[in-house]
């Protein structure tokens, strides 16, 4: 079992930076892939991220590359989106996620999910 808990989510202007951090616990940590997704009011949940838990390979969808980055955290069983030049179409709730297998972009496959964190951009 793995449970997941966001944090960093907020309010800034458009153009601006957010931190978002997912610490994860349970035993079996090590064996997943991480991932964050994303949901906009009315709309689906949306892959935004993942990263390979044994090559440090990441991936993005295509709206946020050269803007997000996801990496493993400083701090142990963490995992970090780094979000820069934030665009008002980036506000949702941003969940993360668990994977035993690497590459998934849609949500079924995925197993653990965090409770979501609230990223609204301001004009």
């Amino acid at each position: 079992q793995v449970q997941l808990v966001e944090s960093g989510g907020g309010l800034v202007q458009a153009g601006g930076s957010l931190r978002l951090s997912c610490a994860a616990s349970g035993r079996t940590f090590n064996w997943y892939n991480m991932g964050w997704f994303r949901q906009a009011p009315g709309k689906e949940r949306e892959f935004v991220a993942a990263i390979s838990r044994s090559t440090g390979n990441t991936h993005y969808t295509d709206s946020v590359k050269g803007r997000f980055t996801i990496s493993r955290g400083n701090v142990q069983n963490t995992v970090v989106l780094q979000m820069i030049t934030l665009k008002p179409e980036d506000t949702a709730v941003y969940y993360c996620a668990a994977i035993e297998a690497f590459g998934a972009t849609t949500t079924q496959p995925w197993e653990y999910w965090g409770q979501g964190t609230q990223v609204t951009v301001s004009t």
